[in-house]
């Protein structure tokens, strides 16, 4: 029946082919054109994406193996995870490999026939990670910190008290698996960050502070993009901020910085804020010590030609803690701010540099100097 009707449908084409000569061409065109477009979008679809099926399957059977083998784990899941996805060479998109590793996880987990859902964010990266905590006084937040760091694939936590005197200490050592630095002595969370990443060689160095509660999809893109080939990994506040005439002196100080250094479109986006995240290329460059002045490890940054830029947005502006000395006109928080920027500024000026000088890398180049 079904090639009795196409006959039919290609008759009825050709007569009124016949009958009104031109226009039905036209439409036969038309339609050919119509069934092309389909075509090419379904080619586009399959060459550009991934079947999450297949995805699903392919952590079916790991999670098959794993349970005859007695090895289920939320570790071995990550381990298989990576081990796949390090063979399907579409997951350079973020939010494609998290729905990939997703699929992958569900079928695995299926295979147990428990119901157990893994909480791990199933980030493919190619290259080792970390996190590195700054926290002083955060018994009731950093706990949950820490959880959310967990699910991410890292090799290292670090975590830096310095002039704690709550119960933040206690909590920390109770928790396998991390690297404390214990400083009695208050430092700030900018020096934290210069001695925690001392602690860790690993590729990509992802920073947080103890008192803001982000969640690890909410992380997932920083150290993605510096895994995928960033420096620089910012947080993008721009959408956050009123125009420029209603931006605080904090806010238009990291703008000015940013425009001096040729990089007018990061906007007011600075490695002062949380989270960001480093690569290994960027820390080794500019030194560790320099991260105790964020702007000037930024400027020191796009000055050797760096990948620089901010992925993803997360609101700390809303959710910061709320001190004495970080509110009001003209606060302590704003006054140091504003002084490591015109550090950052005083030093650039000094050198001499023009931003014409700036050289962006090629992914190649990244890929070549990171491979060597």
């Amino acid at each position: 029946m079904k090639g009795r009707s196409g006959v039919v449908r290609r008759r009825r084409s050709t007569n009124r082919q016949t009958t009104a000569g031109r226009t039905g061409m036209n439409k036969r065109l038309r339609n050919k054109k119509h069934v092309d477009i389909k075509k090419t979008r379904r080619s586009r679809s399959k060459s550009g994406q991934v079947d999450l099926h297949l995805m699903w399957k392919a952590g079916q059977v790991a999670g098959s193996e794993a349970k005859t083998n007695n090895t289920v784990s939320e570790k071995h899941a990550r381990l298989v995870w990576n081990a796949h996805a390090a063979n399907v060479a579409e997951l350079s998109n973020f939010e494609l490999a998290l729905k990939a590793g997703k699929a992958f996880m569900q079928g695995y987990a299926q295979a147990q026939a428990s119901g157990h859902s893994f909480q791990i964010v199933p980030l493919p990266l190619r290259h080792s990670a970390a996190a590195v905590v700054c926290a002083c006084n955060e018994e009731h937040t950093l706990g949950q910190v820490l959880l959310q760091l967990k699910r991410l694939p890292l090799t290292d936590i670090i975590v830096v008290l310095n002039g704690t005197t709550d119960d933040s200490l206690k909590q920390v050592l109770r928790q396998p698996g991390l690297t404390v630095i214990y400083e009695p002595d208050r430092a700030g969370h900018d020096v934290g960050r210069a001695l925690g990443v001392k602690m860790t060689d690993a590729e990509t160095v992802l920073f947080v502070d103890g008192d803001m509660v982000v969640s690890a999809e909410q992380l997932a893109p920083f150290l993605f993009a510096v895994d995928r080939g960033q420096d620089v990994a910012l947080n993008n506040l721009t959408s956050l901020l009123p125009a420029f005439a209603g931006q605080d002196e904090v806010s238009r100080i990291k703008a000015y910085l940013n425009r001096t250094l040729g990089r007018a479109d990061l906007g007011s986006n600075s490695m002062t804020a949380v989270p960001h995240a480093l690569s290994r290329r960027m820390i080794e460059t500019v030194k560790p010590a320099s991260l105790a002045v964020p702007p000037k490890a930024q400027s020191l940054a796009i000055q050797h030609g760096m990948n620089v830029s901010a992925p993803s947005q997360v609101d700390v502006i809303r959710s910061n803690r709320l001190r004495p000395g970080n509110t009001g006109s003209g606060n302590d928080v704003a006054k140091l701010i504003i002084g490591d920027h015109l550090e950052a500024l005083a030093t650039l000026l000094g050198t001499g540099w023009n931003p014409a000088q700036a050289h962006t890398l090629s992914r190649v180049e990244v890929a070549y100097r990171r491979n060597a």
